[in-house]
């Protein structure tokens, strides 16, 4: 898949804004993501659905008499980057909110200031459930994407569905592998299933073969895995080394689907039996009509483009969309460009009809996450790299 630089989507909004008058003052959505290391198709996907978002908005005249804009600031997956970021969002008159990336750690440290600031913080990717449950009252961050929480419940059913019993856990060492450990192991217990062993690995990690041959001796039938690509990449080499009747199935979280893994693999893909959590597919969409707008609107913008298969990380695209369209009606509601009555005004949406589903409602004052596990699907990649929904079966 090839991929495409993040200051080519900047051109292509640029182009869909550029009849709104320039000396209107204009209120700012930002992003603070990866746009350019490596999960910079995490970001990218995000940004496109912001960005179609945020045109709809402009044509339909704008909020509150004003034309809608988006900044974009890429944190690279740093932490410090990411403060410096929203430090510098934080003084942008016209501000409305920060949408965020993919990385659990690198939001979890901006939290503090995110707070302080009174910044609503949208999440159309990390999934780490403490994030949104932060502690902090009033709360200002919102998601539409995976909740770890609800995520180590679905894919320990897909498991057991499929016929196994004994899963081993690999694990990233972060905020965010530390985030699914607690989940899946209360998932567990609650099911009276015991891991056949929990290993973790740090990020750059070149080698898991050792960790693979304990779990084969503890009697591993199946793996979990949270990780980031390379990492994944790194299993996959690894589970190559061992003997094709002694490779368990790989049950993943969806953060190998951040970048293009298909790329980075190649063959090793199609010797794996690898699945993996999505929550959006063009190819499956819950509301068609809805989904084929959407893709219009995402082929005129990227003419490239040409099937809903090409599309690059489609879930964040889905969840940013959402986002945006959900703010903008929590700016009507409130009628104001002031975050406090905003923040409250998302917490009071009745309903909306989005991408991923009818929201009824998105967010209550107890609940800032938008998805459950209904939302939830399992996905592969086809042998041309696209993603694909399916279903995790176990082979005689």
């Amino acid at each position: 898949m090839k991929k495409i630089p993040w200051f080519a989507f900047i051109l292509a909004f640029c182009f869909f804004t550029g009849s709104l008058k320039a000396q209107t003052p204009s209120l700012i959505i930002g992003i603070d993501a990866d746009m350019s290391a490596a999960s910079s198709m995490a970001g990218q996907s995000i940004y496109r659905g912001a960005m179609l978002a945020v045109s709809e908005i402009n044509e339909e005249g704008g909020l509150l008499g004003k034309p809608l804009r988006l900044d974009v600031l890429d944190h690279r997956g740093n932490p410090a980057r990411s403060i410096n970021n929203i430090t510098k969002f934080s003084e942008t008159s016209g501000l409305l909110a920060v949408i965020g990336g993919k990385h659990t750690p690198v939001i979890q440290e901006v939290l503090p200031l995110i707070h302080r600031e009174k910044i609503i913080f949208l999440i159309p990717w990390a999934a780490g459930t403490h994030l949104v449950d932060n502690g902090y009252e009033p709360n200002y961050v919102f998601r539409v994407s995976v909740r770890d929480e609800y995520a180590a419940k679905f894919l320990v059913s897909n498991l057991l569905q499929a016929g196994y019993k004994k899963p081993g856990i690999l694990l990233e060492r972060t905020a965010w592998g530390k985030s699914n450990e607690a989940s899946i192991l209360k998932t567990l217990s609650g099911k009276d299933i015991h891991p056949a062993g929990i290993y973790w690995f740090h990020w750059g990690v070149s080698d898991l073969e050792n960790q693979l041959r304990h779990l084969q001796k503890k009697g591993a039938d199946s793996l979990i895995l949270v990780s980031q690509p390379r990492e994944g990449k790194t299993l996959l080499l690894s589970m190559a080394e061992l003997p094709e009747n002694q490779r368990p199935p790989i049950l993943s979280h969806w953060g190998i689907a951040s970048a293009d893994f298909p790329g980075m693999t190649g063959d090793l893909i199609l010797e794996s039996e690898l699945f993996f959590l999505q929550t959006f597919s063009f190819l499956d969409p819950p509301f068609p009509d809805r989904a084929d707008h959407l893709f219009r609107s995402y082929k005129k913008a990227f003419p490239e483009i040409q099937k809903p298969e090409d599309i690059p990380a489609p879930a964040g695209l889905a969840h940013s969309y959402d986002l945006v369209h959900l703010l903008a009606k929590a700016v009507t509601k409130a009628g104001t460009d002031e975050r406090e009555k905003i923040r409250d005004a998302l917490e009071n949406l009745e309903f909306h009809e989005g991408i991923m589903k009818n929201y009824s409602p998105p967010f209550t004052p107890k609940r800032h996450d938008a998805l459950g596990p209904e939302d939830f699907r399992i996905a592969c990649f086809t042998e041309k790299g696209s993603i694909i929904p399916c279903t995790m079966t176990k082979k005689p």
